[in-house]
């Protein structure tokens, strides 16, 4: 059976290289033909490497995710569409789902199990499935210590993602004055004033960490 070829789109580039050594853990059964950091590169790259699966992140400059999975359903039909995405959010999964995604994996997976997620997606077995913790246990516990509730953690993460108040209120589906007033609570609960400081301290207190850029940051740093 030939290696299943794939295109990775993800806007953080240790995200795509924590992708690469995951499946590179499974070379008999993926070839990676082209990756990218921008929305607007995945339609031309699918039309030049013609993959048999697209993993996608759904934060993207450029054209976000969502707009990526519809053109790749109007255009691409054979390609199979996969979401990797840090997104907990039922509405946003869904909605994957409704623009052709045939899975979604939330980047809390372990870098150990992406290649079985990806088989299990590529195969159809199940229909729609959901790979990744919701939020890891470590992750959820620095939350509760920091008194941030489920959605201040969500946004928290999109700010990680580097997202405009714009873009997480689309991503989210929430008026942009609404996630002001998240960003205000999250900046009061870690006693920071800037969204870079929110972010730095996201990092030290564990609140952001993902076994996929964990296992790419110790694979850097031997």
């Amino acid at each position: 059976m030939r290696r299943l070829k794939v295109l990775i789109a993800d806007d953080h580039e240790l995200m795509v290289q924590a992708v690469r050594l995951a499946l590179a853990e499974a070379e008999d059964d993926f070839e990676i033909v082209a990756t990218t950091t921008r929305g607007q590169q995945v339609l031309p790259l699918t039309a030049r490497h013609e993959p048999d699966v697209v993993l996608l992140d759904l934060c993207m400059p450029g054209m976000d995710g969502l707009a990526c999975l519809e053109h790749l359903r109007a255009r691409h039909p054979q390609v199979k569409a996969i979401v990797l995405s840090g997104v907990d959010e039922e509405d946003v999964i869904q909605a994957a789902f409704m623009r052709g995604a045939i899975a979604f994996i939330r980047k809390h997976v372990e870098a150990r199990d992406l290649p079985a997620a990806l088989r299990t997606a590529v195969r159809g077995a199940v229909a729609q499935p959901i790979f990744g913790d919701a939020q890891p246990q470590a992750a959820a516990t620095a939350a509760d210590e920091a008194g941030l509730s489920e959605r201040e953690l969500t946004i928290l993460t999109a700010l990680g993602d580097g997202m405009s108040n714009k873009a997480i209120a689309k991503r989210l589906w929430l008026a942009e004055q609404t996630v002001k007033f998240h960003l205000t609570n999250i900046y009061r609960k870690l006693g920071v004033a800037t969204r870079t400081e929110a972010v730095n301290a996201a990092y030290r207190r564990g609140l952001l960490e993902t076994p996929l850029l964990a296992a790419a940051s110790r694979a850097v740093s031997l």
